[in-house]
């Protein structure tokens, strides 16, 4: 059993006793309950949270292992308290286009998870018409691109695709994820160039994905179907999303700890804290801390997405547009949400229970009977640097290097289990997930 004066449940946060039993939580008790155990881990003021679930995490194995890796990727969700992650299907070669793709990329993954994995499919032209047979070899969901997704393997949609997709997946109640920026926008804003962010920033404006959000809730209304939208950097989106939702549109909307932490005036020329689509000024952040705290926005995820240090490199036009937090996702939304008046509760909705809700993960995400026993002691108050060196992540370049954070996770539980140097970790399926599972 473990016990804290600060156990995060789903109805509020209080001092109690977690009962693990087979991996499951067998009981929610009064603190001070006495329990015959095997193991008392007596937390004190750490913080007891449910593991976190990451949706949105590239980690590239097979094919372009020397990016990120499933040992890598998944060792460093552990120490960051994430206890579960989705993979995304691109990046990795071949992308999760089909059951032999997935195929591959499970047998990659074999013994050497420290968290548990599960994957998203694609939704490219050339499967169309072909989605459910991936839907029946597990995948969570799908996700398209409805502009360049950055590598040539993975083509994105049209919005006639859009429709036919939302149309295929309705068959089977799919989820369709979309990064949502238009590219006819994007094709006519300016070119980004040099090392200039606000020059990038430019090149990708938030009216590219304003105009991407309509066309996504035009065509939910026409098919009934389902979406979420990805990495959502403007404000003005994600007002979109929530008068869609009003409305009955199901649609859904994320966004990320860059977003949350960063600004545009602070970024370097180092591409460290390059992304697409970009991170926005200071005034748009505080926005969507807003949009967070009234719904409009579901979850925080990371959407890690390292490469090798190369690939930053050559001008901030050229370089790779992706950011490594994985490792650090808890601790810089709980250092600035703590700022903003939010609570540990607040911080575990957006980052544990609503993004398993997404990917439809019953059993994960929250302290409850019943649920898998994945948990993190995490010290609320304690203050600490960033050491890139010290990270998990294949490549330790990180825009919050040197960045003074507070919290920090000091344990995790795998269903019951502590997260040690032996990987244990499982693959989920959409198809035949269960809560607990070996």
């Amino acid at each position: 059993m473990l016990r804290s004066q600060r156990v995060v449940l789903p109805d509020g946060e209080r001092p109690a006793t977690v009962v693990v039993e087979g991996g499951r939580i067998a009981a929610v008790l009064d603190h001070d309950a006495e329990v015959d155990a095997a193991e008392i881990v007596d937390l004190g003021d750490d913080a007891l949270l449910p593991g976190l679930v990451d949706t949105h995490v590239h980690v590239d194995e097979p094919g372009r292992t020397e990016w990120e890796g499933f040992a890598t990727a998944t060792r460093a969700a552990a120490a960051g308290g994430v206890t579960t992650i989705v993979d995304m299907p691109l990046n990795s070669l071949p992308p999760t286009v089909d059951p032999q793709a997935l195929a591959a990329k499970r047998q990659a993954a074999a013994g050497q998870l420290f968290v548990d994995v599960g994957c998203w499919g694609g939704a490219v032209p050339s499967n169309l018409g072909r989605l459910g047979e991936l839907h029946a070899a597990g995948v969570l969901g799908f996700k398209c691109f409805t502009t360049d997704s950055g590598v040539p393997e993975f083509p994105p949609l049209t919005w006639l695709q859009v429709r036919a997709a939302l149309r295929e997946l309705a068959a089977f109640d799919g989820l369709l994820l979309v990064h949502a920026e238009d590219a006819a926008v994007l094709a006519g804003a300016p070119a980004a160039t040099g090392d200039s962010y606000p020059a990038f920033v430019a090149s990708r404006p938030a009216r590219a994905e304003v105009s991407a959000v309509r066309e996504l809730v035009a065509a939910l209304r026409e098919t009934g179907g389902r979406a979420h939208v990805l990495h959502v950097s403007a404000a003005a989106a994600a007002a979109e999303v929530a008068r869609a939702r009003a409305d009955g549109v199901r649609i859904t909307a994320e966004t990320c700890p860059h977003y949350l932490a960063l600004t545009a005036d602070g970024a370097g020329a180092d591409a460290s804290d390059k992304c697409c689509p970009p991170i926005r000024d200071a005034a748009n952040r505080e926005a969507l801390w807003a949009r967070l705290a009234d719904g409009a926005l579901d979850c925080v995820v990371s959407d890690h997405s390292p490469c090798p240090p190369e690939l930053k490199q050559g001008g901030l036009a050229n370089a790779w547009g992706g950011i490594s937090s994985l490792q650090l996702g808890l601790s810089v939304v709980w250092t600035h949400a703590r700022t903003r008046g939010h609570q540990l509760t607040d911080v575990v909705r957006w980052m544990a229970d609503a993004p398993a809700r997404l990917a439809g993960l019953a059993g994960k995400g929250r302290i409850a009977v019943g649920c898998d026993a994945d948990l993190v002691a995490f010290a609320p108050e304690q203050a600490w640097v960033v050491t890139p060196a010290a990270l998990h992540h294949r490549h330790p370049g990180t825009p919050y290097a040197n960045h003074r954070l507070v919290g920090r996770t000091r344990r995790t539980w795998l269903r019951g289990r502590p997260v040690t140097d032996q990987p244990f970790g499982g693959l989920l399926s959409g198809v035949t997930w269960a809560p607990h599972r070996t």
